[in-house]
């Protein structure tokens, strides 16, 4: 049976339609702006002349989506919450999708279909297949994480487990949107990392320029060291109390090679044990990641 996945952004809606769970090449993949700022009513019509237009071009009428969302849905009130695109948040969106699409939908935010993604389908099953739980990491604009224990997503008992973007890490980050001081996602982030930069050279550069120039910018260096070692300071909590079987690292700021090293050389110093062994990788599955992940929430279904 054929398996749907749509994966909603921020600026985009984007859906497919994979033949199976053995066969993860499109039947089709197709996609529409978001429009988030028309609001709420406005990104659910988008959704549905996204999936009414792929029934129409496909042939294939869906019995169960799977959605990755920019948020969570709160599992006692069932509305979404902590969502970056506003519009969604106080609302019931599974019940709504359910009522005007006609078939049964399941919800994840965005990191645990990428945890799930990169499980079911990417680097953790062709590098650790035998792995039990999965730590799934973004690392871009913001910070966030997913878990996956068995195979399935672990949502916990609040809808906010793997949230570790907003722990405390250190006050020199600063006031985080969140309220509180110094979190995660305030240190380790892109734009945090270019802030941090900025303030120590008085010159703004992208975090590609700050990679690129570390060899010779001593000061994007220093940015990139504090990046390795609060890192691995961050991480280690997660260790301490999760030990998960594997690491996998997305979003722009894992696109840093060295982070794979030296993040782990720093996970070494912090961590309650006397060595690491979890492995820390690098995804397969690209930009492919969120429609995938939506996809597998229903694979199994």
């Amino acid at each position: 049976m054929a398996i749907w996945g749509i994966d909603l952004g921020g600026t985009k809606i984007e859906g497919a339609v994979l033949p199976s769970l053995q066969d993860t090449k499109p039947i089709i993949r197709e996609r529409v702006s978001t429009e988030g700022d028309k609001g709420y009513e406005h990104i659910l019509h988008q959704i549905k002349f996204l999936v009414e237009k792929m029934k129409s071009d496909s042939g294939i009428a869906p019995e169960h989506i799977g959605f990755g969302t920019p948020g969570e849905l709160d599992p006692v009130l069932q509305t979404m919450k902590n969502c970056n695109s506003t519009a969604l948040n106080g609302k019931p969106l599974k019940k709504d999708l359910e009522e005007i699409l006609g078939v049964k939908v399941e919800l994840a935010n965005d990191a645990n279909c990428f945890a799930l993604a990169e499980t079911t389908w990417g680097i953790v099953k062709e590098k650790t297949p035998e792995a039990r739980m999965v730590f799934g990491i973004i690392m871009g604009t913001g910070v966030g994480a997913g878990i996956v224990m068995d195979g399935k997503i672990w949502n916990g008992k609040h809808g906010i487990a793997g949230e570790w973007g907003h722990n405390f890490l250190d006050e020199s980050g600063g006031r985080c949107y969140c309220g509180k001081v110094g979190c995660v996602e305030k240190i380790i982030a892109g734009p945090a990392l270019e802030d941090f930069y900025q303030k120590i050279s008085g010159t703004q550069k992208f975090l590609k320029e700050i990679v690129s120039d570390a060899s010779h910018d001593v000061l994007a260096q220093q940015t990139l060291d504090r990046l390795y070692d609060m890192f691995g300071k961050a991480i280690s909590v997660v260790v301490d109390i999760l030990d998960p079987d594997v690491i996998v690292i997305g979003g722009g700021v894992g696109n840093i090679d060295s982070l794979y090293t030296k993040g782990k050389e720093a996970l070494a110093k912090y961590i309650f044990n006397n060595r690491v062994d979890v492995d820390i990788l690098k995804p397969a599955l690209g930009d492919s990641a969120g429609v995938f992940g939506a996809a597998a929430l229903v694979a199994n279904v």
